[in-house]
């Protein structure tokens, strides 16, 4: 890969970052699909590890977290019986923290909707935390003894549970219209007027724009795991690090005294000189 000239590496990087296909860059890159791809699984890897190491000791304050579906290989109807039961084939559920304050992202995990997948992304973040938060999330219910075992009495945690009613018959893909939103206090004193998921939310809408392997009704889902978790830390990488927060006026990280400046494309391809 790194015989490709860096302005090459820049634009593929780009184009990732856009959206586009696989092989809707390699037409346009002129090389092979197989170069994007590699390209994809050497970046993703670096973006993993520098955000691994660098989002640490982080001065949140207020968090939201929420789980985004996708799928990789097939949907979960369509498994092949060889694979059922396989993780990586069928449904795929990403984990996602923001901090409300300043936009960043400090980590996510590729899962089942299980307690297990709940326990293990709720340490990592707090793993990487400083101070006490309140943290918010929905009323999926295996938060509960996540974050008790994670935090235990050092969170001000809350729930925000949401009734729908029954989607009209034409809107067959759509859910129900939100009806009412019931905030319920779990743990310490959340104030009671940040207990909320609309950032997080939104987050979910910016990685379903961001990255075509999160778009509904379309064929380019991930056909692997592995790359599903590559494109994810890229866009996180470019979201955190490349792209300015309209609500900020500056990069989530800059906001969160990470680094003092906006990256660009080629700081982030840069990253895979380092790593070698």
């Amino acid at each position: 890969m790194n015989r490709l000239p860096i302005e090459k590496r820049v634009a593929i990087v780009g184009m990732l970052v856009e959206g586009m296909s696989l092989r809707a860059i390699s037409r346009l890159a002129d090389v092979s699909i197989n170069t994007v791809t590699k390209l994809l699984v050497d970046i993703g890897t670096a973006c993993q590890e520098y955000q691994d190491r660098t989002l640490c000791n982080l001065p949140c304050k207020r968090l939201q977290c929420d789980e985004i579906w996708s799928f990789c290989y097939s949907k979960e109807k369509n498994i092949p019986a060889e694979k059922q039961g396989v993780f990586g084939y069928g449904d795929v559920w990403t984990w996602v923290a923001i901090d409300a304050d300043t936009k960043l992202v400090p980590c996510w995990h590729h899962g089942r909707r299980d307690a297990v997948a709940a326990h293990q992304f709720i340490n990592d973040l707090a793993s990487r935390l400083k101070n006490r938060v309140q943290l918010t999330t929905d009323g999926h219910r295996p938060y509960l003894q996540a974050i008790e075992g994670a935090f235990g009495c050092e969170v001000d945690y809350a729930m925000l549970i949401k009734l729908y009613g029954n989607p009209p018959d034409d809107r067959r893909y759509s859910p129900g219209e939100c009806i009412a939103c019931e905030p319920k206090a779990i743990t310490g004193n959340p104030d009671p007027d940040h207990i909320s998921t609309s950032y997080i939310e939104r987050q979910n809408l910016t990685m379903r724009m961001s990255m075509r392997r999160f778009t509904r009704l379309t064929n380019g889902f991930s056909k692997k795991l592995e790359n599903l978790r590559h494109a994810v830390s890229l866009h996180y990488m470019v979201y955190n690090f490349a792209r300015i927060h309209k609500t900020l006026r500056t990069s989530p990280a800059q906001a969160a005294g990470i680094t003092d400046k906006l990256w660009e494309i080629r700081d982030i391809v840069a990253l895979l000189d380092q790593e070698t």
